[in-house]
């Protein structure tokens, strides 16, 4: 639910007004600030390509060991703790997401319309096979919790549920780069009720039971690399069993990645600089970013991916999603003047109060490791950081509120409305 509000919420203006995020975000930001919202989230976007990127690599990279003699060691290495073959992989596969976004949206929604069903049927034949392997769920229902009480699971729950939250706080923020092809508001509200929160949850416990499973399957296995796919199909010695999985693997890593990843910072950057950047070259200089910002780094360590990448930036997206939705539903309340989002004056130009309320929010809910950057540590402020995505939202969201009521804009009149 802490995940679905937000989507839905954002949701209703591309629909209602048939507008992509970053315009939407100009009833807010106005028409030039609309820029921060946009490249902030741009930027998280493109960091996630990169990631997706170096993962689809990956399965191409197992993929192509199965079937290629010495495939492994064919180009030397390794260069930069990587072998040669695993940064050719890398370099495929990113390929393979930017030639698709050059061919267009109607390509892309012909992979999505068929990638989702075909890796949910993968997933669960995966999922029968481990259970029929391990006579069960392995551990998962006898182990006993490493917690003792709440005050000793509260702090590791929180913190995770930050993550996840991060991790689909980029989709809730330009969900209207989707939802303004629906054709109706119960049609996108409906499916993304309905499809989100099972699909989470079947794929999350999916992910759990195969992994439970893998530790009797496998018992020599490192406990960091059972839940990981790549390795855990990498035990297989079937060459047609490996082809399959990471085939599945790499369709839905596209699938995601594309429609995640790409769709949004091409809108964002095209958004930004109009008369330079089009749809097809923001895909391009995003992939482009994801690269520069090393995945391969991010994903070295676990608990930097978690606690600084995913709890860190949920931070700052929580800060926009706030002053979002208190500018559409209770500022504004749903009416937005549609052709003056698109006029240089009129009544959205310039609102610094959705920037001093976006500033605040990311300063507060980054205040614990900015602090300990600067050699001092504050409890209070350490805690925060654990909340960042609800600390950001809130306070963004309850500054920009006030900030409009107290000292509204100037420019109130409206020009057109829908």
């Amino acid at each position: 639910m802490a995940v679905l509000i937000p989507i839905l919420l954002n949701s209703h203006p591309g629909t209602k007004y048939g507008i992509p995020f970053p315009v939407f975000a100009r009833a807010a930001y106005g028409t030039y600030g609309s820029n921060l919202p946009a490249l902030m989230r741009a930027i998280v976007a493109c960091g996630w390509f990169g990631i997706q990127a170096w993962i689809g690599g990956e399965a191409l990279h197992t993929l192509f060991t199965a079937i290629i003699p010495r495939w492994s060691t064919l180009l030397g290495g390794p260069y930069f703790d990587h072998m040669g073959t695993e940064w050719i992989s890398f370099l495929l596969f990113w390929g393979l997401n930017i030639y698709i976004i050059y061919r267009g949206m109607d390509l892309l929604r012909k992979v999505e319309n068929w990638a989702a069903p075909f890796v949910l049927v993968m997933t669960s034949l995966l999922l029968g096979w481990a259970i029929w392997k391990a006579h069960g769920l392995g551990y998962l229902l006898t182990q006993q919790s490493a917690f003792h009480s709440f005050k000793e699971f509260w702090p590791t729950f929180i913190i995770s549920l930050t993550g996840m939250i991060g991790f689909w706080a980029t989709l809730s923020l330009n969900m209207p780069d989707f939802t303004r092809f629906g054709h109706s508001q119960r049609e996108q509200a409906v499916g993304q009720i309905v499809a989100l929160p099972t699909t989470m949850t079947v794929f999350a416990a999916m992910g759990v039971m195969i992994t439970s499973a893998a530790v009797i399957i496998y018992p020599n296995m490192k406990a960091g690399d059972l839940w990981d796919p790549m390795k855990l199909v990498g035990q297989f010695h079937r060459v047609e069993i490996v082809a399959i999985s990471m085939f599945t693997v790499v369709v839905a890593t596209l699938a995601v990645n594309i429609a995640a990843n790409v769709v949004s910072p091409a809108n964002d950057f095209a958004n930004a600089f109009p008369k330079l950047i089009s749809f097809r070259t923001g895909g391009l200089i995003a992939g482009i970013i994801g690269i520069l910002m090393q995945p391969w780094r991010l994903l070295a360590d676990p608990s930097g991916y978690i606690f600084a990448w995913l709890v860190g930036y949920s931070g700052g997206l929580g800060s926009i999603a706030g002053v979002l939705i208190t500018d559409y539903w209770l500022v504004r309340r749903k009416d937005l003047a549609l052709g003056d989002l698109y006029r240089r004056t009129g009544t959205y130009t310039w609102n610094l109060r959705a920037v001093i309320a976006t500033l605040l929010g990311c300063a507060l809910a980054w205040s614990g490791p900015i602090l300990n950057k600067l050699g001092m540590s504050i409890g209070f402020f350490d805690k925060l950081y654990s909340y960042a995505w609800f600390v950001g939202f809130g306070v963004a969201g309850g500054t920009y509120f006030l900030l409009m009521k107290l000292a509204p804009p100037k420019t109130t009149a409206r020009t057109e409305s829908i």
